[in-house]
């Protein structure tokens, strides 16, 4: 397991994200490293979603890098300004959109872990719905679902397993072949509570749990 970050680090990874694009929309440059702790300064895997306010925090935009060199804030500020300004998906993000309409929120990542079992079937045993997030790679594609995927849509593990394939340009049951490594990872997600709103830790639902 990765150290788990405090609420002030992630208020602080959220607020560099949402700087990083701001000042790159506004035609400014910014300094990411300027302040940095020693949690944040150390390099770790990091996405960036964006979420749009105007259509019940629809995605506006999602950019990461689970294999970074560069420190977990200067990767933060770099793949905030990509998901708003070079996700395929997606429009560029308006400046004014950004200020009135869109959420940051913040995903660190775990160090990636290989699943290993007998048979591919046994996979979806070994996946955690509202803990694990997926990588799959394999006959050279890569793709990569964030745990909260599979909570919002309602994945079951195969699902998100199938998903995941998809997402890499894989046939959907591509997962079932000894051709395609599938790895795991946690998150940590910061996200604001609206637009320049309230860092704060979002906890996912594990599957099973209540309350």
């Amino acid at each position: 397991m990765m150290e788990a970050l405090s609420t002030e680090d992630g208020t602080k990874l959220v607020a560099t994200a949402r700087q990083a694009i701001a000042d790159h929309l506004g035609g400014r440059n910014t300094d990411p490293t300027s302040g940095e702790g020693i949690v944040v300064s150390v390099a770790r895997g990091v996405f960036v979603t964006l979420l749009d306010e105007m259509t019940s925090r629809g995605m506006r935009g999602c950019i990461g890098n689970p294999f970074p060199k560069a420190s977990l804030l200067s990767e933060t500020a770099r793949c905030a300004v990509e998901a708003a300004t070079t996700d395929p998906r997606f429009d560029p993000v308006r400046l004014a959109e950004f200020q009135q309409r869109i959420t940051v929120e913040v995903t660190v990542l775990s160090p990636l872990e290989h699943i290993v079992v007998e048979s591919p079937l046994d996979l979806p045993l070994n996946i955690e719905i509202g803990r694990d997030g997926l990588f799959v790679d394999g006959l050279g594609s890569r793709g990569l679902l964030l745990p909260q995927v599979a909570v919002d849509e309602g994945f079951d593990p195969e699902e998100f397993l199938n998903q995941c394939c998809l997402k890499a340009g894989l046939m959907p049951d591509a997962w079932l072949t000894r051709d395609v490594r599938v790895a795991r990872f946690q998150g940590q997600i910061f996200s604001e509570e609206g637009p320049r709103g309230r860092v704060f830790e979002r906890k996912l639902r594990v599957a099973g749990s209540r309350g």
